[in-house]
């Protein structure tokens, strides 16, 4: 099962030195009961790229959190034995989020995802603006929106090591 992890360039160098992402359980997103209902007319493509697009989203929230991060998103994609994951129980509200029982472990990281280093001004804007636009502000909300405006580049999982945090 592909599962979407958000991520940043910091806890990608953790991975990378500890061989794992951790501690169990881990959230991530993946193509869920919830997310096919909620977008229906979606083919497993769309779904997918959906689900990675939640888990950019919680890569900005960690970003928001982490202040020394580089201002990049990143999410990585893992290929996970189903019965491992769960699906929870948010419905409507998250509809890509999982649980994962077990840790990560690198050999499970197929690919990374990561904004290009150009877009790091409108990434940290968006981070920034995160909290407000929680709180329902508009402008905020426009500005982390916008920061989705930005494609994710592919990363094979061999080339993460060359991504500097």
């Amino acid at each position: 099962m592909r599962i979407y992890l958000p991520s940043t360039l910091p806890m990608v160098a953790a991975l990378l030195q500890t061989g794992e992402v951790g501690p169990v359980p881990v959230r991530g997103y993946a193509v869920t009961p919830a997310l096919r209902e909620w977008y229906s007319s979606g083919d497993l493509e769309e779904l997918e790229y959906v689900a990675m697009l939640h888990a950019a989203r919680a890569s900005l929230r960690l970003l928001s959190h982490d202040q020394s991060a580089p201002r990049r998103r990143v999410v990585l994609a893992a290929e996970l034995p189903e019965e491992q994951v769960t699906s929870d129980a948010s419905g409507f509200d998250e509809p890509a989020v999982v649980e994962i029982k077990i840790p990560v472990l690198l050999r499970h990281i197929v690919s990374g995802h990561v904004d290009d280093a150009a877009a790091a001004g409108e990434i940290g804007s968006a981070a920034a603006a995160l909290a407000a636009a929680d709180a329902g502000d508009d402008d905020a909300r426009f500005t982390v929106d916008s920061a989705e405006g930005y494609e994710l580049l592919w990363y094979a999982s061999q080339e993460l090591a060359d991504l500097s945090p």
